[in-house]
């Protein structure tokens, strides 16, 4: 009896391990939380529709053209990673706006292409529809060209 429940509880905590590590922390009702998905969805795990799922019909439409998220994070975004970590930038209030059903925010991104460190910062605009938040706007990189 006591081997089969020393069997049993490491089973458990096996799996209790394995799962859906989902690289967005926090209130889900945010618009960090959404913008982290919806970047996390195109770099780290490649699924065009769950960033779809997490973006404006607008945005959706200039994602699809691309085909597939690779095309439009080089294209559209101007970044590549092979892997990223993706954070919501809180060191000044002024950089995380929100107003009602709308917000701008600015995202961190650190990660690695090609065995080297790539950092990068991006502002983000959402739309808050039916207690939502979705990705309707990336700005342009202010420093690039």
């Amino acid at each position: 009896m006591k081997l089969l429940l020393t069997f049993s509880t490491v089973i458990l905590l096996m799996l209790s391990g394995c799962g859906g590590d989902d690289a967005a922390r926090g209130d889900k009702n945010t618009p960090g939380y959404a913008a982290t998905v919806f970047f996390d969805a195109l770099y780290n795990k490649k699924d065009m529709e769950l960033a779809l799922s997490r973006s404006t019909p607008r945005m959706g439409r200039i994602m699809r053209s691309y085909g597939t998220p690779s095309q439009f994070a080089r294209n559209l975004i101007n970044m590549q990673y092979d892997q990223v970590t993706i954070e919501v930038d809180m060191t000044n209030q002024s950089l995380r706006e929100q107003y009602g059903n709308e917000a701008r925010i600015n995202l961190i991104f650190t990660g690695m292409l090609h065995g080297e460190q790539v950092d990068d910062m991006r502002s983000v605009q959402l739309i808050r529809r039916k207690g939502e938040w979705y990705v309707d706007k990336i700005n342009a990189d202010p420093f690039a060209r």
